[in-house]
């Protein structure tokens, strides 16, 4: 295990224009993994209602009034996007809550993936994650998750999403090169939770009107997105 890597997202939520190319991308692989898949999906169409792998949230809050005394406005509304899909957890609670071994961590790049093939559709996984990460598939009562792209990273890319933003705000590789690259981020911020349930590999870099994980100083402004 000491020679083993770990990778890691870093997302920059000051650049973020929450444009989704990321999400569409990511969508989009969704379909070919499970045209490609060894189980039959009916109908010979994949389906894809209800399962995002990667997903943009909207998060915003604050208010305005008037001032009185100088018929001024006075505001502090504050938006900003988050991009968040699996973060290849370090202490993953999807893979303790799995009950058949089918969620687990590859040692070979710390990326937590789905074995089908033991899969028992329990949602076991779904439920401890604070990401809603992992996410059913209806129709071939299999769970599914970002699995980090690791056929294109074997070819030396990126993940998809990461190609895909059109603002450069996100990036993937080993801990210690987005360290390296980025340094240490800035925490992690809403509407996220907080770090220490499951030690995400995941590294922001915090937009000025970022609010800590936890505050609940805003709220979600697109849930049926996400």
């Amino acid at each position: 295990m000491s020679d083993a890597i770990q990778y890691c997202f870093y997302v920059d939520t000051t650049k973020c224009t929450g444009c989704k190319a990321c999400h569409i991308s990511c969508k989009d692989r969704q379909g070919e993994e499970i045209r490609n898949a060894t189980k039959p999906v009916e109908n010979g169409v994949p389906s894809l209602n209800g399962v995002n792998w990667r997903r943009v949230y909207e998060y915003g809050g604050g208010s305005w009034n008037v001032d009185p005394a100088t018929g001024t406005f006075e505001q502090d509304v504050f938006a900003y996007y988050m991009s968040i899909g699996c973060n290849h957890c370090s202490e993953p609670v999807c893979v303790k809550a799995c009950p058949t071994g089918a969620m687990h961590k590859r040692r070979e790049d710390g990326l937590v993936h789905v074995a089908e093939d033991l899969c028992i559709a329990c949602e076991s996984c779904s439920r401890a994650c604070p990401y809603d990460a992992p996410q059913l598939d209806q129709e071939r009562k299999v769970m599914t998750k970002c699995d980090g792209c690791y056929d294109r990273l074997a070819e030396g890319r990126k993940p998809i999403c990461v190609e895909s933003c059109p603002m450069r705000a996100m990036d993937f590789d080993t801990v210690e090169n987005i360290q390296a690259k980025y340094g240490a981020g800035d925490g992690h911020i809403a509407p996220l939770p907080d770090p220490s349930i499951t030690t995400p590999n995941l590294i922001i870099k915090a937009n000025r009107n970022g609010q800590p994980a936890g505050a609940g100083a805003g709220k979600i402004l697109n849930p049926n997105e996400v």
